[in-house]
């Protein structure tokens, strides 16, 4: 399903998302008002991606939002005036959520804005990111909680880590070479890059 959003104290203006022609959107998955997604994006069955409170909502080229991913954000204006604190800024843009290119969302992700994921990270199976900004490179592995931090270029998040005070996040390790799931998003990018073509192709038939 892909609509508009509803006008309400919090949102005064009515969006309809702006998808990519490359990227496809399964019918059973829900992108509704102020979201742009760029090429070559797979959103799959069940996923939310919200803009109808916290927005703009964004993702970036060749980036995979997939099965019960839900993306969506504090409220960022009211009565028409902005909320500052509930915005991330991205190369001069304020953002409810954005989400960077080749990011790979893994099954049941939460990204509640004000958050930022950038470019080339993978985000494993449950995680939860709130108020946080989480930078390149990086990898967040499951069931992971990243809540009011930021988390510096090529570290990864050990699964099950709660991640409260940016003590806890500098201290993070970074990924090495021998790290086992240094190249997992390569493939994942692969994958879901693949299914999306092949699903708009198939529709076209």
């Amino acid at each position: 399903m892909i609509q508009e959003n509803v006008k309400a104290d919090f949102c005064a203006k009515v969006s309809k998302p702006v998808i990519d022609a490359s990227s496809y959107v399964h019918p059973l998955a829900a992108v509704i008002g102020n979201v742009i997604l760029g090429k070559n994006i797979m959103v799959a069955p069940t996923a939310s991606v919200r803009g109808d409170e916290g927005q703009p909502i964004y993702v970036g080229d060749n980036s995979n939002i997939q099965d019960g991913v839900v993306i969506h954000a504090l409220e960022t204006e009211m009565n028409g005036k902005q909320i500052d604190n509930n915005l991330s800024e991205v190369n001069g843009k304020k953002y409810a959520v954005y989400v960077g290119s080749r990011v790979s969302l893994a099954h049941q992700v939460q990204i509640h804005g004000p958050a930022v994921v950038m470019d080339n990270t993978f985000v494993g199976m449950k995680v939860l990111i709130f108020k946080s900004f989480v930078s390149e490179n990086c990898v967040i592995e499951p069931a992971a909680i990243l809540m009011g931090v930021k988390v510096a270029d090529g570290r990864y998040v050990p699964a099950g880590a709660v991640i409260k005070t940016q003590v806890e996040a500098d201290n993070l390790p970074k990924i090495t070479p021998d790290y086992q799931m240094k190249d997992m998003n390569k493939g994942v990018l692969h994958v879901n890059i693949a299914l999306a073509r092949g699903y708009l192709a198939a529709d076209k038939k």
